[in-house]
């Protein structure tokens, strides 16, 4: 599992978003979004920096946790 800090997530569209760039990826990619902790909990066999360039990519600041 790995566990990403995302800033600039706020609702329901923001967690959908993420799910579907990782999951865009990776089909199989479990997604875990905690918008009050301001994470994302990924189980996929991406590499880290994968992950990091698909929610880039939606337009979040993201760093590993």
């Amino acid at each position: 599992m790995q566990t990403f800090n995302v800033q600039g997530m706020s609702c329901g569209h923001c967690v959908k978003a993420i799910t579907q760039a990782v999951q865009a990826k990776d089909p199989t990619a479990d997604v875990q979004v905690d918008l009050g902790a301001k994470t994302v909990r990924v189980q996929s066999s991406l590499a880290a920096d994968a992950v990091l360039a698909a929610i880039q990519k939606e337009g979040y600041e993201v760093s590993p946790a």
